[in-house]
């Protein structure tokens, strides 16, 4: 299999077959990222064909593809739709391909683009907004808006094509968590997500928030905040949606539906606020060397 540097996937993907089409990332722009250090590349035909006869031998009756590269969604179909058909292809026992994209690249693709992927089984894409408060959406330079994932994910649910959310915690920076949060769940209420992944943000040195905070541009969150903005989130959710802190960068793990266990899941986040300690939330978050 051709593989480029780490390769990232959600946890949910974990039984998903893994095909490499594109590698780095065509924005490479997020403030907070450092996940991808080479060039957007779209993996040659060959490589693409060459991995998909090895699935086929070990991975006969795979259901579900997982494209992987920081946006593969973000290529024009006329280079990806030949993908996807190869994949169809080669592997005929495949149900559904999903991958990673931006909110930006959906403002590229038409409805009738939109509909073809929807045909060819594209679904449940995964999509890091990470926010819908728009000051730390600017700030970290992520290329969207509150207003445009609305727009897109409303785009999205047209074609008949789901899809998922991370949420990034402590994005806003220190003392805007619980706005941040019922920002973010005024714009989640008005699409329709299946899952929102809670995660919690991490910074390494080979981030340009690394550099922000040493020069004083960006003062993190203090983790209790980071804690009481996952609840606010939360207790204002109202859209039908799977939501888990289910992640290693997530102090405090929980998941569930709503609108089925929000008192549950909010109860477990009093509960833990109750009793944190900053000093020790704070060893932790400084022991996760990778994501």
């Amino acid at each position: 299999m051709h593989f480029t540097g780490t390769i990232w996937r959600p946890p949910y993907e974990a039984n998903s077959a893994l095909l490499q089409v594109t590698s780095g990332c065509t924005h490479n722009r997020c403030r907070f990222c450092s996940l991808y250090d080479s060039p957007f590349r779209l993996s040659p035909e060959n490589e693409i064909e060459s991995d998909l006869k090895e699935l086929a031998r070990y991975s006969r009756n795979v259901r579900r593809v997982f494209v992987t590269g920081a946006n593969p969604f973000g290529v024009a179909n006329k280079r990806l739709v030949p993908i996807l058909n190869l994949i169809k292809e080669a592997l005929p026992s495949v149900e559904t391909i999903g991958g990673f994209v931006r909110i930006g690249d959906l403002k590229h693709k038409s409805e009738a683009d939109l509909e073809e992927l929807a045909a060819l089984g594209v679904d449940n894409l995964t999509i890091g907004v990470e926010s819908g408060y728009d000051p730390a959406l600017a700030f970290m330079d992520k290329g969207h808006t509150g207003a445009d994932i609305v727009e897109q994910c409303s785009r999205l649910d047209a074609a008949g094509i789901s899809y998922s959310f991370f949420y990034l915690t402590g994005i806003a920076g220190a003392d805007k968590g619980v706005e941040a949060a019922l920002a973010s769940a005024k714009v989640f209420n008005q699409v329709h997500p299946i899952l929102i992944g809670i995660l919690s943000m991490t910074i390494f040195p080979e981030s340009k928030l690394y550099e922000d905070i040493q020069e004083g541009r960006f003062t993190p969150a203090e983790e209790i905040e980071s804690l009481r903005e996952i609840r606010e989130l939360i207790a204002n959710l109202e859209c039908s949606a799977f939501v888990s802190t289910a992640h290693v960068s997530d102090a405090v793990q929980i998941s569930g539906s709503i609108p089925r266990d929000k008192d549950r899941l909010v109860g477990a986040l009093d509960h833990a606020i109750s009793r944190a300690d900053e000093s020790q939330l704070q060893r932790y978050r400084k022991s996760i060397w990778s994501l």
